[in-house]
């Protein structure tokens, strides 16, 4: 059974805050990106990793693409972070990935802070 939008990024959200609480901040991107796959194995959320998007300009596709760093259940993108601070680039990023993809949800996920809440951004096209 597919679930809704809001249960599939409740069921990421869980997993991101526990891998969040059993690794804390202060590591790398790829580290907190190994412990999510983990987590969505163990929730039996269907993902992808690394997933190539392609990028077209005036109907032509460029020799150029984005890599996403999840794409789960084909609906949600979730794009992962272990910086400072998330900044208005990040967000663009995010919904230039929604848009070109035309995907419906994306969560942007800052694993560098102290509590996972204050590095949570969902948007929505």
């Amino acid at each position: 059974m597919a679930l809704r939008n809001e249960d599939l990024t409740s069921e990421i959200l869980g997993a991101a805050f526990q891998a969040h609480r059993r690794l804390g901040p202060g590591l790398l991107e790829s580290v907190y990106c190994a412990a999510l796959a983990i987590e969505f194995r163990r929730r039996q959320v269907r993902f992808a990793r690394e997933v190539w998007l392609p990028v077209k300009y005036d109907g032509e596709l460029l020799d150029a693409h984005f890599r996403l760093d999840f794409l789960v259940d084909g609906l949600v993108v979730v794009e992962v972070k272990a910086i400072e601070q998330l900044a208005k680039v990040h967000e663009a990023q995010l919904l230039t990935y929604l848009r070109l993809g035309g995907y419906p949800v994306g969560l942007l996920l800052n694993f560098n802070v102290l509590s996972l809440k204050q590095g949570i951004v969902r948007r929505v096209l």
